[in-house]
Parts: C-alpha cells; sequence; structure tokens
C-alpha cells in the first residue's frame, strides 16, 4: 500500500519508517499523502499506544523538503501544498497517543518540523537539526515559526527559524529541544523503550 514509507506494528507501538534514503528521506507531495493515510491508520487503531517515526538508513530522519518540488511551484501551488503539510503534521500534533521521534542523522527543515510535532523526540548523538529554509529565500512553514519557540523559548526558536542555523546533537539537547540522546546503534530500541 505504501511506497514512500513504511507501516509496521508491534502492538501496543506502531512504527513509521520514511523509506526515501536516495534523497535523505526528503518530503515529497507524494510522502505527505502517505503520512497522512499512516497517521489515520495509527489513530483508528485501538491496538496501537504510541507511535514511533524514523528515517531509513543512517544519514538522514528527513533532510528537508525535496527541492525539486519547490522549483516546480507558483506561488498559489506553494500556499496549498504548505496548508496540506501543515494539515497533515497536526495530525501529528494531535493524535491522541503519544508520538516519538527517533531522530537519525539530518533533521532538517520540513524533517525538524516533523520532530517537533512529535511529543517526545530521541535522538542519535550523531544527529544534527535546523530550520535552514532562509537560505532558500523562504521561512519554515510546516509549523517551526510556532512550535519551535513554545518548544525551546522564543529567542532561542527564533534564532534557528531566522538565522538558519544548524545544531549538533548535544546542542539540541541542552536546549531541551531533544528528549534523550543515544548511540547511533541503541536508536531504535531506546525509542521502544520510551514508548
Amino acid at each position: 500500500m505504501f511506497k514512500l514509507l513504511k507501516l509496521e506494528k508491534e502492538a501496543p507501538l506502531a512504527i513509521v519508517t520514511i523509506n526515501r534514503p536516495e534523497v535523505r528521506n526528503a518530503l515529497s507531495n507524494a510522502l505527505v499523502e502517505e503520512l497522512a493515510e499512516a497517521f489515520s491508520q495509527v489513530k483508528s487503531d485501538p491496538e496501537v499506544r504510541v507511535l514511533i517515526i524514523t528515517g531509513e538508513g543512517e544519514k538522514a530522519f528527513m533532510a528537508g523538503a525535496d527541492i525539486k518540488e519547490l522549483e516546480d511551484r507558483d506561488f498559489v501551488k506553494g500556499r496549498e501544498q504548505t496548508r496540506r503539510r501543515q494539515e497533515v503534521f497536526n495530525m501529528l500534533w494531535e493524535m491522541p497517543i503519544p508520538v516519538i521521534a527517533a531522530v537519525n542523522g539530518y533533521a532538517l527543515g520540513a524533517g525538524l518540523e516533523l520532530a517537533i510535532a512529535c511529543t517526545l523526540r530521541v535522538a542519535s548523538k550523531d544527529a544534527q537539526m535546523g530550520s535552514p529554509e532562509v537560505n532558500l529565500a523562504i521561512i519554515p512553514g510546516d509549523g517551526a515559526t510556532q512550535r519551535l519557540p513554545r518548544l525551546i523559548g522564543f529567542g532561542r526558536g527564533m534564532e534557528l527559524v531566522l538565522t538558519g542555523s544548524i545544531i549538533d546533537a548535544e546542542e539540541a539537547y541542552r536546549i531541551g529541544l531533544v528528549n534523550k540522546l543515544v548511540d547511533p546503534d541503541n536508536l531504535m530500541e531506546e525509542a521502544k523503550k520510551m514508548a
């Protein structure tokens, strides 16, 4: 059923794995729709009590939006696509069960926004996080301007949004963006323990 993600059930857990490692798990419009379907399935499954989200491979949780798709859109299409991503990320934010982001590698742009829409974040010690959209002359459109300041404080959150800075896992943990740091080899094991 899914081409761009994997949905596995290990009751009482569900695990969504973004499965586009060839493009560092970049968020495409098709992936947005698959995420919406996966989140709906998880929400309606009474056996699932915790959802874990991660990215395939070691390089990236999600390294942002699919740049090829960004190049092909105009203002109207961009607004429609951004609103749809916001709707889908809000499904995650409003999930009636805890959601844990198991962050491996890069969580940039849309990847960071996906992670901060989760209830908790466990990160590998080699993870890197940030909102580099300003380098493309745009701002984060999927929730970072709202969720990031609420999560880590207004000044620090807006610094990440407005400067495009990328921080390492240690700094993310220090400022409260990440709840737990783990060795890369133990990421899923530790996320499951937390669940």
